[in-house]
């Protein structure tokens, strides 16, 4: 079977852009890894309708609605090869096979790669955080911490005062110059420069190499970002964001090479349920348009 739209990756971008494409009657495989980004955090925040609930309960809903309709076929896998072919694109699995689809949406998300930090990565969406909007609230105006990754610290440093009384760790990574400094002060940010030793305790204790201990209610940093080889493989343009690469696409949400459509958080430079639900739309719709229009 020649599918109408392959969707790799079956989380809110994949399920949203499935969605359109189901309710256009159109033949959708959906194929999933089941690993969700944001699956370490226990509740999601700022998507309207859902604000609160947990990950797992969305996606799970989104995937029971969207297997109502007739059209749509899951795969529980991973994707490790795909290739152009004359009539559409080949996708090759692990432990399913092959399958052929004449469209295919990458939605695949990315792999965060987080600070090489004792303590960091079993607090990663519960303590540690990369995005405000989304944890920000949570911690009650709370004592907050920005771990440097980059220079490009400054930015979380620069916002999070709304959230709570904000210090910025250095960490070695780079030093605010003058103008920085008195764009912090005005903001309240404090800095401390030291290196950062380990992240312990019920909640998130940063203890430095000189010795401080600051007790926090949740620290924010900047991963790096991995996209899936699918997109090298086909041979995607790529753009440069903040944290990573992301797949380059136009208005309709397809890719450098006709055919490929990409949406969420691969397609991004930012990381949001409520984003990627959006570009999910855009995907699916302009997938569909594309198969109209031949």
């Amino acid at each position: 079977m020649i599918y109408d739209v392959i969707i790799v990756g079956g989380s809110y971008a994949g399920l949203s852009a499935g969605l359109q494409l189901a309710r256009a009657r159109r033949q959708v495989l959906v194929i999933d890894a089941g690993q969700r980004r944001n699956r370490f955090a226990a509740t999601s925040h700022g998507f309207l309708g859902q604000d609160g609930q947990s990950p797992q309960a969305i996606a799970a809903e989104g995937r029971s609605q969207l297997m109502e309709y007739p059209t749509v076929t899951w795969v529980q896998g991973s994707v490790v090869q795909a290739t152009v072919e004359p009539q559409g694109f080949s996708l090759g699995t692990e432990f399913n096979g092959t399958f052929q689809g004449k469209r295919l949406i990458l939605a695949t998300g990315v792999v965060d790669e987080l600070p090489a930090i004792e303590g960091l990565q079993e607090r990663w969406g519960t303590r540690v955080f990369h995005c405000p909007y989304c944890h920000g609230y949570e911690l009650d105006q709370g004592r907050i911490g920005v771990l440097a990754t980059s220079s490009l610290a400054m930015h979380h440093a620069l916002m999070l005062p709304d959230w709570g009384a904000t210090t910025l760790f250095t960490n070695g990574v780079f030093t605010p110059d003058a103008e920085q400094q008195a764009q912090l002060a005005r903001r309240g940010v404090s800095v401390q420069s030291a290196g950062v030793r380990r992240i312990s305790g019920e909640r998130a204790d940063l203890e430095l190499d000189d010795g401080q201990v600051f007790k926090l209610d949740g620290i924010f940093t900047m991963s790096r970002t991995r996209l899936s080889p699918l997109a090298a493989q086909l041979g995607c343009a790529l753009a440069d964001g903040p944290s990573g690469a992301y797949l380059h696409t136009n208005d309709m949400r397809q890719t450098s090479v006709p055919g490929v459509f990409a949406c969420g958080d691969a397609s991004l430079a930012a990381g949001s349920v409520a984003l990627a639900v959006a570009e999910g739309v855009r995907a699916g719709v302009g997938a569909h348009f594309s198969l109209v229009s031949g």
